[in-house]
């Protein structure tokens, strides 16, 4: 099957819900992006990747439906609370090679000191449940995790000045210790997740249990190529391939080839366009899955939406991205700083000052 970028900018919009007005009644985990998480970075984070999919949140207050824990590369993720067990099963290493790319630089000293990566991911995380009988903070969590670790596990870091934990390690064995981050808390609150099982704590061995993970991907941000998928969960591609979806078929998107769920095909060949315009979040799924030429086809702008530190969100409008804001916040009011990468028409203006006004009242202030 061939199709055009347009028509895959379109499907994403539609699967991901970005089309959805919002609706007072819809629960806080009515938002099919929870199955592979809502990454939580930036002021606005998850809540508002929610909130333009149509679900009922406002800034800084978290439903106790949903959950915010450190997952997919190691960052902040939000998952519907019930759903913690099976999440926590499902990101699981797929190898001993998965899990020595996982945690990255701390890979070599635990190598050359004889303990699998994944037997370090298992030892930290049943460690770190021991440690984190109340909340704490991220600081004095690591204070008492170096004492408790032996050296494979800790390095010298310059920044800090102070022998820590290597970080990968860290984040990512807290939700297989049963363990979630407080919403709203910088530096981040780590605290036991309520009636987690001892029996799960620890185990990171996968047993098939669980939704399959690259089938979400594939439907929530396909078409990908496993090349892609790999990347965006930082495991190794041979991993990634061993595991593709036997029912996924080949897409030619403008000459490239990508794959789909089969049962996805027919609602991306005939995606339609949609009239919706949203503020994205820097962080946004929209923006995640890898694909940057597809998403932003003019190139000479990829370095300004993606941006290593302080990027900005991006305007969408009708499936394609047309430039830029920041926000510029003053006491009460909230202010956007627009870069318009086209000429905007009077009905995309019109609909980008309603975005304006929802997230300022997002926000609890006004737009100016």
């Amino acid at each position: 099957m061939r199709v055009t970028s347009a028509q895959v900018r379109r499907y994403r919009v539609r699967v991901q819900q970005l089309d959805r007005a919002p609706v007072a009644e819809r629960s806080p985990g009515d938002a099919d992006l929870l199955d592979i998480g809502v990454q939580d970075t930036g002021p606005d984070g998850a809540l508002w990747a929610l909130a333009i999919r149509g679900v009922p949140l406002t800034a800084g207050h978290w439903p106790h439906d949903l959950a915010l824990a450190w997952t997919v590369r190691g960052a902040p993720h939000a998952y519907r609370r019930a759903d913690l067990r099976e999440v926590e099963r499902t990101l699981r290493p797929f190898s001993e090679a998965d899990a020595a790319k996982r945690v990255l630089n701390a890979a070599g000293p635990l190598k050359a000191a004889g303990i699998p990566a994944t037997e370090a991911l298992a030892t930290t995380a049943r460690t770190m449940r021991e440690v984190v009988t109340e909340p704490l903070a991220k600081g004095e969590l690591s204070t008492r995790m170096t004492a408790a670790m032996p050296d494979p596990y800790l390095r010298w870091c310059e920044a800090c000045q102070a022998t820590h934990m290597y970080e990968m390690p860290f984040r990512l064995a807290a939700l297989h210790a049963g363990l979630e981050l407080e919403p709203g808390t910088a530096p981040p609150v780590v605290r036991r997740i309520p009636r987690w099982p001892e029996s799960q704590v620890g185990v990171v061995e996968r047993d098939g249990s669980g939704p399959d993970l690259l089938r979400d991907l594939l439907h929530l941000l396909g078409p990908l190529t496993p090349k892609q998928v790999a990347a965006y969960l930082d495991a190794p591609a041979r991993d990634v391939v061993a595991r593709w979806p036997s029912d996924a078929v080949a897409i030619e998107i403008d000459g490239v080839e990508a794959q789909i769920l089969e049962a996805d095909a027919e609602a991306l060949h005939d995606a339609e366009e949609t009239d919706a315009v949203r503020l994205l979040g820097p962080y946004d799924p929209y923006l995640q899955a890898g694909d940057r030429a597809l998403v932003a086809p003019d190139t000479s702008r990829h370095a300004s939406l993606w941006q290593a530190i302080g990027r900005p969100g991006a305007v969408l409008a009708r499936g394609e991205v047309v430039g830029t804001w920041r926000p510029r916040a003053k006491n009460k009011a909230l202010g956007i700083a627009f870069d318009e990468w086209v000429p905007w028409d009077a009905a995309t203006r019109a609909a980008v000052e309603t975005e304006h006004a929802r997230l300022a009242a997002f926000r609890g202030v006004e737009p100016r």
